[in-house]
């Protein structure tokens, strides 16, 4: 749909609507800024997930 956005991992740009193969891309997000902080918000919940794994150790 032309009114989601993605975040393209290769280029690390939003792309509006799927331009793309799957391959590359986050998404879909419901606004520009959001699929902007994809890899922000994919990092923390990392981190939260490997302090979390540390906890239970």
């Amino acid at each position: 749909m032309a009114d989601e956005f993605y975040f393209n991992t290769e280029t690390g740009q939003v792309e509006q609507g799927k331009q793309t193969t799957w391959a590359h891309l986050m998404g879909p997000y419901p606004t520009r800024e959001a699929a902007q902080h994809a890899l922000d918000k994919a990092r923390a919940r990392s981190e939260a997930w490997d302090e979390q794994d540390r906890e239970d150790s």
